[in-house]
């Protein structure tokens, strides 16, 4: 009796875990919300790979920017719900975008499974090698004498980057001009050419920028120095408490089997630290920060609580 109990035991137990390890059996898309050359592409590009090689099935990065990452996020809900469509989270999407949108076409928690966490960084604050400002002081000096004259790009209306220059100038009592782009990638181009004043880039994307001199750093967003960056200050060392960092996560469509999310979270927190990965990022100013889904599902819901509030008082709003 005891031999035919595991034997039937043995038998329920197969199909779930062949299903586990069958998948992927064919190429995975993921969905980033902005254009190349930002932080989002760039990290969906790094755990692309590490997957691409876990796995021996391509993993496709699929640009699909617009309306500060509703389009992506509208592609990814109305997907197959099997883990083969991804959405490459972030703070926008995931804490910022709920609490700026009136109406928002998805639900940040219930339209999607979360998968993992990626890594988050600090904002940088850049400007133009031009300007004639090298530290945070004489930036505040400038813009208090030409009052609506400098301008701060961002990836979008509403993102950390957004609301880091507004944070930035009601902090010091500054009149700065927003100018939003549909991604940090453009921004930076448009940094380089001197068409900007200074932006609250992550660091992912101006770190390589700042260390060629194409652009200058004046502080970080972070509350702390970054290690990246040791020798620029933070900004909550002249405004206590100063502090918008960027994060990055992955999150497939709502009703994706929990065996292919645990999957998918397994390859994802590999990928995100292998040495050379971690060592990579790391450089770049990213701090790792694999998770299992529910400590990714746990942080997004920290994460809308925490930038409702900030929204509310800054009072942007995208629609």
């Amino acid at each position: 009796m005891r031999i035919l109990f595991f034997v039937i035991a043995v038998v329920a137990m197969t199909p779930a875990h062949a299903a586990e390890r069958a998948f992927p059996v064919k190429p995975v898309r993921l969905l980033v919300p902005y254009p190349p050359g930002g932080g989002n592409d760039t990290m969906a590009r790094t755990i692309g790979a590490r997957l691409t090689e876990e796995w021996h099935q391509q993993v496709i990065i699929d640009n699909r920017a617009g309306a500060n990452g509703l389009v992506a996020a509208e592609l990814t809900i109305a997907a197959a719900p099997d883990g083969y469509t991804l959405f490459m989270a972030n703070i926008g999407s995931h804490a910022i975008n709920p609490a700026l949108y009136k109406n928002l076409p998805y639900d940040a928690v219930k339209d999607f499974a979360p998968v993992s966490q990626l890594g988050s960084t600090a904002n940088v604050l850049v400007v133009h090698p031009s300007v004639p400002a090298k530290n945070l002081q004489e930036l505040i000096a400038l813009a208090k004498a030409k009052p609506g004259t400098l301008t701060y790009g961002s990836n979008g209306i509403g993102s950390s980057q957004h609301l880091a220059g507004a944070l930035f100038g009601t902090t010091f009592g500054l009149n700065l001009v927003h100018v939003p782009y549909k991604g940090t990638g453009p921004v930076m181009t448009d940094m380089v050419g001197g068409q900007i004043t200074m932006s609250f880039a992550n660091m992912l994307a101006a770190l390589p920028l700042v260390r060629t001199k194409r652009l200058t750093p004046i502080g970080v967003t972070s509350l702390k120095r970054s290690p990246a960056l040791p020798d620029v200050p933070a900004i909550a060392e002249s405004a206590a408490g100063f502090e918008a960092v960027s994060w990055w996560g992955i999150v497939s469509t709502r009703g994706t089997p929990p065996d292919v999310v645990n999957t998918l979270s397994r390859a994802i927190v590999k990928g995100i630290n292998s040495p050379d990965t971690k060592a990579f990022l790391s450089n770049m100013g990213v701090e790792p920060a694999g998770t299992t889904p529910q400590q990714f599902a746990a942080f997004i819901k920290s994460e809308l609580a925490k930038w409702a509030k900030v929204v509310k008082e800054s009072g942007a709003r995208a629609d």
